[in-house]
């Protein structure tokens, strides 16, 4: 067999300090959902062969879960059938019915 080169090894002459404290956290948080996913899932919902005006949605927010009938979006709200405002960023789930 042939040998392997040799390697040059650079000598360390100072002290290394390179311990580091360090937490992972492996809790799963299904309460805090990114922003992005929730606009991503209203665009989904207007965008829906099945959105002609209004669409039916099960809205969750941190204490409750209400059923309203969606029927346009700004940048920052949802506007229901009743003329109610929904702040978008108040909302940590929603799904189409």
């Amino acid at each position: 067999m042939d040998k392997l080169p040799r390697v040059y090894a650079n000598p360390i002459n100072k002290t290394l300090n390179n311990v580091q404290e360090s937490f992972i956290d492996h809790e799963i948080r299904h309460d805090v959902a990114s922003p992005i996913n929730i606009n991503r899932k209203i665009n989904e919902i207007f965008a829906s062969p099945n959105h002609i005006y209004k669409s039916k949605v099960k809205i969750t927010f941190k204490d409750k879960s209400v059923e309203e009938t969606i029927v346009g979006k700004t940048n920052l709200n949802l506007l229901t059938m009743d003329g109610k405002l929904i702040k978008i960023t108040d909302i940590i789930d929603i799904e189409k019915l």
